[in-house]
Protein backbone atom coordinates (compact mmCIF):
# COMPACT_ATOMS: atom_id res chain seq x y z
CA UNK A 1 0.00 0.00 0.00
CA UNK A 2 1.34 3.43 -0.89
CA UNK A 3 2.03 5.74 2.01
CA UNK A 4 0.80 9.32 2.21
CA UNK A 5 3.45 11.85 1.32
CA UNK A 6 3.52 15.43 2.55
CA UNK A 7 4.98 17.96 0.13
CA UNK A 8 5.26 21.69 0.77
CA UNK A 9 2.73 21.41 3.62
CA UNK A 10 -0.01 19.80 1.46
CA UNK A 11 -1.09 16.23 2.20
CA UNK A 12 -1.22 14.34 -1.08
CA UNK A 13 -3.79 11.65 -1.72
CA UNK A 14 -2.62 8.10 -2.29
CA UNK A 15 -2.06 7.32 -5.96
CA UNK A 16 -1.90 3.81 -7.41
CA UNK A 17 -1.87 0.48 -5.63
CA UNK A 18 -4.81 -1.90 -5.41
CA UNK A 19 -8.42 -0.89 -6.02
CA UNK A 20 -10.92 -0.18 -3.28
CA UNK A 21 -14.67 -0.69 -3.58
CA UNK A 22 -15.92 0.97 -6.77
CA UNK A 23 -17.18 4.55 -6.44
CA UNK A 24 -20.78 5.18 -7.52
CA UNK A 25 -22.25 8.48 -8.57
CA UNK A 26 -26.01 8.07 -8.71
CA UNK A 27 -28.49 10.03 -6.62
CA UNK A 28 -29.53 8.77 -3.21
CA UNK A 29 -33.16 8.80 -2.20
CA UNK A 30 -33.58 11.31 0.66
CA UNK A 31 -30.51 13.16 -0.61
CA UNK A 32 -31.59 16.37 1.15
CA UNK A 33 -32.01 14.82 4.58
CA UNK A 34 -29.39 14.56 7.32
CA UNK A 35 -27.51 11.30 6.69
CA UNK A 36 -26.74 9.54 9.99
CA UNK A 37 -25.48 6.12 11.01
CA UNK A 38 -28.66 4.51 12.37
CA UNK A 39 -32.34 5.12 13.03
CA UNK A 40 -32.13 5.25 16.82
CA UNK A 41 -29.53 8.01 16.50
CA UNK A 42 -31.97 10.00 14.38
CA UNK A 43 -34.18 10.09 17.47
CA UNK A 44 -31.18 10.89 19.70
CA UNK A 45 -30.33 13.76 17.33
CA UNK A 46 -33.87 15.15 17.57
CA UNK A 47 -33.91 14.84 21.36
CA UNK A 48 -30.75 16.93 21.58
CA UNK A 49 -31.58 19.42 18.82
CA UNK A 50 -35.16 20.08 20.00
CA UNK A 51 -34.40 19.62 23.71
CA UNK A 52 -37.16 17.01 24.05
CA UNK A 53 -37.80 16.08 27.67
CA UNK A 54 -41.08 14.15 27.37
CA UNK A 55 -42.08 11.63 24.70
CA UNK A 56 -45.24 9.55 24.24
CA UNK A 57 -44.54 6.26 22.46
CA UNK A 58 -46.73 3.31 21.42
CA UNK A 59 -46.62 0.08 23.39
CA UNK A 60 -46.09 -1.69 20.04
CA UNK A 61 -42.53 -0.52 19.47
CA UNK A 62 -38.93 -1.72 19.37
CA UNK A 63 -37.25 -1.45 22.75
CA UNK A 64 -34.30 0.43 21.20
CA UNK A 65 -36.48 3.56 21.28
CA UNK A 66 -36.95 3.18 25.02
CA UNK A 67 -33.19 2.75 25.44
CA UNK A 68 -32.46 5.96 23.53
CA UNK A 69 -34.87 7.88 25.74
CA UNK A 70 -33.42 6.42 28.93
CA UNK A 71 -29.88 7.41 27.89
CA UNK A 72 -31.04 10.95 27.16
CA UNK A 73 -33.15 11.40 30.31
CA UNK A 74 -36.42 11.63 28.41
CA UNK A 75 -39.58 10.92 30.40
CA UNK A 76 -41.71 8.31 28.63
CA UNK A 77 -45.46 7.80 28.53
CA UNK A 78 -47.26 5.16 26.51
CA UNK A 79 -50.32 4.88 24.30
CA UNK A 80 -52.23 2.10 22.54
CA UNK A 81 -52.92 1.81 18.82
CA UNK A 82 -56.14 0.85 17.09
CA UNK A 83 -56.70 -1.90 14.51
CA UNK A 84 -55.84 0.53 11.69
CA UNK A 85 -52.50 1.30 13.43
CA UNK A 86 -53.61 4.83 14.35
CA UNK A 87 -53.01 6.08 17.92
CA UNK A 88 -55.87 5.53 20.35
CA UNK A 89 -56.63 8.46 22.66
CA UNK A 90 -53.26 9.92 23.57
CA UNK A 91 -53.50 11.90 26.79
CA UNK A 92 -50.42 13.98 27.49
CA UNK A 93 -49.16 17.43 28.50
CA UNK A 94 -48.59 20.21 25.98
CA UNK A 95 -44.80 19.85 26.21
CA UNK A 96 -44.87 16.15 25.26
CA UNK A 97 -43.77 15.00 21.82
CA UNK A 98 -45.68 12.12 20.15
CA UNK A 99 -43.73 9.35 18.45
CA UNK A 100 -45.73 7.94 15.53
CA UNK A 101 -44.69 4.62 14.00
CA UNK A 102 -45.83 4.20 10.40
CA UNK A 103 -46.38 0.46 10.69
CA UNK A 104 -45.84 -1.31 7.36
CA UNK A 105 -46.43 2.03 5.63
CA UNK A 106 -50.14 1.68 6.42
CA UNK A 107 -50.66 5.24 7.66
CA UNK A 108 -51.72 7.52 4.82
CA UNK A 109 -50.54 11.07 4.20
CA UNK A 110 -53.99 12.31 5.25
CA UNK A 111 -53.82 10.41 8.54
CA UNK A 112 -50.35 11.80 9.28
CA UNK A 113 -51.52 15.34 8.51
CA UNK A 114 -54.46 14.78 10.87
CA UNK A 115 -52.08 13.67 13.63
CA UNK A 116 -49.95 16.77 13.06
CA UNK A 117 -52.98 19.05 13.40
CA UNK A 118 -54.20 17.16 16.46
CA UNK A 119 -50.99 16.84 18.46
CA UNK A 120 -48.68 19.43 16.81
CA UNK A 121 -45.43 17.99 18.24
CA UNK A 122 -45.05 14.71 16.40
CA UNK A 123 -42.16 12.61 15.09
CA UNK A 124 -42.83 10.20 12.22
CA UNK A 125 -40.86 6.94 12.17
CA UNK A 126 -40.81 5.76 8.55
CA UNK A 127 -38.44 2.86 9.21
CA UNK A 128 -41.07 0.65 7.52
CA UNK A 129 -42.01 3.18 4.86
CA UNK A 130 -38.80 4.15 3.05
CA UNK A 131 -40.58 5.16 -0.15
CA UNK A 132 -43.07 7.50 1.55
CA UNK A 133 -42.19 11.15 1.03
CA UNK A 134 -41.75 13.24 4.18
CA UNK A 135 -44.41 15.82 4.97
CA UNK A 136 -43.29 19.41 5.28
CA UNK A 137 -42.84 20.61 8.83
CA UNK A 138 -42.87 17.12 10.37
CA UNK A 139 -39.70 15.57 11.79
CA UNK A 140 -39.34 12.26 9.96
CA UNK A 141 -36.78 9.49 10.08
CA UNK A 142 -35.90 6.61 7.76
CA UNK A 143 -33.59 3.62 8.17
CA UNK A 144 -31.79 1.88 5.32
CA UNK A 145 -31.06 -1.63 6.61
CA UNK A 146 -34.68 -2.78 6.38
CA UNK A 147 -34.79 -2.07 2.65
CA UNK A 148 -31.28 -2.49 1.21
CA UNK A 149 -28.14 -4.56 1.60
CA UNK A 150 -26.24 -2.13 3.83
CA UNK A 151 -24.98 -2.60 7.37
CA UNK A 152 -26.11 0.80 8.70
CA UNK A 153 -27.48 4.17 7.64
CA UNK A 154 -30.46 6.42 8.29
CA UNK A 155 -31.94 9.73 7.16
CA UNK A 156 -33.55 12.49 9.20
CA UNK A 157 -35.72 15.38 8.04
CA UNK A 158 -35.87 18.20 10.57
CA UNK A 159 -35.65 21.98 10.83
CA UNK A 160 -33.47 21.76 13.95
CA UNK A 161 -29.74 21.14 13.72
CA UNK A 162 -26.99 20.27 16.17
CA UNK A 163 -24.12 22.75 16.19
CA UNK A 164 -21.56 20.13 17.14
CA UNK A 165 -19.39 18.56 14.44
CA UNK A 166 -20.27 14.90 13.96
CA UNK A 167 -17.64 12.28 13.22
CA UNK A 168 -18.22 9.98 10.26
CA UNK A 169 -18.97 6.35 11.01
CA UNK A 170 -16.96 3.52 9.41
CA UNK A 171 -18.63 0.30 8.31
CA UNK A 172 -15.92 -1.75 6.58
CA UNK A 173 -15.75 -4.18 9.51
CA UNK A 174 -19.54 -4.63 9.56
CA UNK A 175 -19.86 -5.97 6.00
CA UNK A 176 -19.00 -9.63 6.54
CA UNK A 177 -22.55 -10.90 7.07
CA UNK A 178 -23.80 -9.06 3.98
CA UNK A 179 -21.05 -10.45 1.77
CA UNK A 180 -21.44 -13.86 3.40
CA UNK A 181 -25.14 -14.12 2.68
CA UNK A 182 -24.53 -12.98 -0.89
CA UNK A 183 -22.38 -16.05 -1.55
CA UNK A 184 -23.59 -18.49 1.10
CA UNK A 185 -26.73 -19.28 3.10
CA UNK A 186 -28.47 -16.91 5.51
CA UNK A 187 -28.12 -19.32 8.44
CA UNK A 188 -24.32 -19.29 8.19
CA UNK A 189 -24.17 -15.58 8.96
CA UNK A 190 -27.22 -15.11 11.18
CA UNK A 191 -25.01 -14.68 14.27
CA UNK A 192 -23.01 -11.86 12.62
CA UNK A 193 -26.23 -10.18 11.51
CA UNK A 194 -27.59 -10.23 15.06
CA UNK A 195 -24.33 -8.91 16.45
CA UNK A 196 -24.42 -6.04 13.96
CA UNK A 197 -27.90 -5.08 15.15
CA UNK A 198 -26.73 -5.05 18.76
CA UNK A 199 -23.80 -2.77 17.98
CA UNK A 200 -26.01 0.26 17.50
CA UNK A 201 -27.00 0.32 21.15
CA UNK A 202 -23.58 1.76 21.99
CA UNK A 203 -22.63 3.77 18.90
CA UNK A 204 -22.87 7.58 19.24
CA UNK A 205 -24.57 9.88 16.77
CA UNK A 206 -22.35 9.94 13.69
CA UNK A 207 -22.60 10.80 10.03
CA UNK A 208 -23.40 7.98 7.61
CA UNK A 209 -20.37 5.94 6.61
CA UNK A 210 -18.76 6.43 3.21
CA UNK A 211 -19.38 2.80 2.26
CA UNK A 212 -23.10 2.96 3.01
CA UNK A 213 -23.52 6.26 1.17
CA UNK A 214 -21.60 4.85 -1.78
CA UNK A 215 -23.81 1.75 -1.99
CA UNK A 216 -26.95 3.87 -1.72
CA UNK A 217 -25.75 5.83 -4.78
CA UNK A 218 -25.69 2.61 -6.81
CA UNK A 219 -29.29 1.56 -6.08
CA UNK A 220 -32.06 1.57 -8.69
CA UNK A 221 -34.80 2.90 -6.42
CA UNK A 222 -37.61 2.88 -8.97
CA UNK A 223 -36.95 -0.75 -9.86
CA UNK A 224 -36.89 -1.77 -6.20
CA UNK A 225 -40.06 0.18 -5.49
CA UNK A 226 -41.83 -1.51 -8.40
CA UNK A 227 -40.77 -5.03 -7.33
CA UNK A 228 -41.86 -4.49 -3.72
CA UNK A 229 -45.18 -3.01 -4.84
CA UNK A 230 -45.89 -5.91 -7.19
CA UNK A 231 -44.99 -8.56 -4.64
CA UNK A 232 -47.10 -6.92 -1.93
CA UNK A 233 -50.07 -6.77 -4.32
CA UNK A 234 -49.69 -10.45 -5.18
CA UNK A 235 -49.59 -11.48 -1.51
CA UNK A 236 -52.61 -9.35 -0.72
CA UNK A 237 -54.55 -10.80 -3.64
CA UNK A 238 -53.88 -14.35 -2.43
CA UNK A 239 -53.97 -13.87 1.35
CA UNK A 240 -56.16 -10.80 1.85
CA UNK A 241 -59.38 -12.72 2.51
CA UNK A 242 -57.67 -14.75 5.23
CA UNK A 243 -55.83 -11.80 6.75
CA UNK A 244 -57.34 -10.68 10.06
CA UNK A 245 -55.84 -7.23 9.48
CA UNK A 246 -57.34 -4.74 7.07
CA UNK A 247 -54.44 -3.55 4.94
CA UNK A 248 -54.32 -1.37 1.86
CA UNK A 249 -51.84 -1.51 -1.05
CA UNK A 250 -48.46 0.09 -0.39
CA UNK A 251 -45.89 1.30 -2.91
CA UNK A 252 -42.39 0.04 -2.15
CA UNK A 253 -43.69 -2.01 0.79
CA UNK A 254 -41.50 -3.11 3.70
CA UNK A 255 -43.31 -6.46 4.12
CA UNK A 256 -46.84 -7.86 3.91
CA UNK A 257 -48.43 -7.92 7.41
CA UNK A 258 -50.39 -11.17 7.50
CA UNK A 259 -52.32 -11.79 10.71
CA UNK A 260 -53.88 -15.11 11.57
CA UNK A 261 -54.90 -16.86 14.78
CA UNK A 262 -51.97 -18.84 16.19
CA UNK A 263 -49.64 -16.94 13.91
CA UNK A 264 -46.72 -17.90 16.12
CA UNK A 265 -47.32 -21.57 15.29
CA UNK A 266 -47.46 -20.85 11.56
CA UNK A 267 -44.23 -18.86 11.88
CA UNK A 268 -42.41 -21.89 13.30
CA UNK A 269 -43.70 -24.10 10.50
CA UNK A 270 -42.52 -21.61 7.87
CA UNK A 271 -39.05 -21.41 9.41
CA UNK A 272 -38.74 -25.18 8.99
CA UNK A 273 -39.39 -24.58 5.28
CA UNK A 274 -36.59 -21.96 5.24
CA UNK A 275 -39.01 -19.04 5.07
CA UNK A 276 -37.77 -16.74 7.81
CA UNK A 277 -40.53 -14.64 9.35
CA UNK A 278 -39.29 -12.57 12.31
CA UNK A 279 -41.05 -11.51 15.46
CA UNK A 280 -40.39 -7.83 14.94
CA UNK A 281 -40.56 -6.74 18.56
CA UNK A 282 -40.47 -9.66 21.03
CA UNK A 283 -40.05 -7.12 23.84
CA UNK A 284 -43.75 -6.23 23.44
CA UNK A 285 -44.83 -9.69 24.61
CA UNK A 286 -42.51 -9.41 27.59
CA UNK A 287 -43.82 -6.03 28.72
CA UNK A 288 -47.61 -6.25 28.40
CA UNK A 289 -50.38 -8.71 29.24
CA UNK A 290 -51.45 -11.35 26.74
CA UNK A 291 -54.99 -9.95 26.54
CA UNK A 292 -53.76 -6.58 25.22
CA UNK A 293 -54.17 -5.87 21.48
CA UNK A 294 -50.49 -5.07 20.98
CA UNK A 295 -49.52 -8.49 22.37
CA UNK A 296 -51.76 -10.10 19.78
CA UNK A 297 -50.11 -8.05 17.04
CA UNK A 298 -46.59 -8.95 18.09
CA UNK A 299 -47.43 -12.65 18.40
CA UNK A 300 -49.70 -13.21 15.40
CA UNK A 301 -48.70 -10.78 12.65
CA UNK A 302 -46.31 -12.38 10.17
CA UNK A 303 -44.31 -9.79 8.17
CA UNK A 304 -43.94 -11.77 4.95
CA UNK A 305 -40.92 -10.71 2.87
CA UNK A 306 -41.85 -9.07 -0.43
CA UNK A 307 -38.63 -7.25 -1.24
CA UNK A 308 -36.52 -6.89 -4.37
CA UNK A 309 -34.75 -10.23 -3.92
CA UNK A 310 -37.90 -12.09 -4.88
CA UNK A 311 -40.30 -12.54 -7.79
CA UNK A 312 -44.02 -13.15 -7.96
CA UNK A 313 -43.14 -16.82 -8.46
CA UNK A 314 -41.51 -16.75 -5.03
CA UNK A 315 -44.63 -15.07 -3.63
CA UNK A 316 -46.76 -17.82 -5.20
CA UNK A 317 -44.71 -20.51 -3.48
CA UNK A 318 -45.05 -18.74 -0.11
CA UNK A 319 -48.81 -18.40 -0.54
CA UNK A 320 -49.24 -22.02 -1.58
CA UNK A 321 -47.30 -23.17 1.46
CA UNK A 322 -49.29 -20.94 3.83
CA UNK A 323 -52.59 -22.09 2.33
CA UNK A 324 -51.49 -25.70 2.82
CA UNK A 325 -50.30 -25.18 6.41
CA UNK A 326 -53.44 -23.38 7.61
Amino acid sequence: MWNKVVQTGVEMREIGGYFELEHFHGNMMHENAIALNCGRNCLAYLIKAKKIRKLAVPYFMCDCIFEVCEKNDVELSYYHIKEDFMPDKIVCSSDTWIYIMNYYGQLTQCQLQFLKKTYVRIIIDNAQAYFDEPLEGIDTLYTCRKFFGVSDGAFLYTDSFLREELLQDKSYDRMKYLLGRYECSASEFYKESTENNELFGNIPIMRMSKITENILRAIDYEWIKAIRTENFAYLHNRLGKTNLLYVHPVEGAFAYPFMIESGSILRKKLVKEKIYIPVLWPNVMQNIEEKIWEYTLADNVLPIPCDQRYTTEDMAQICSLIEKLI
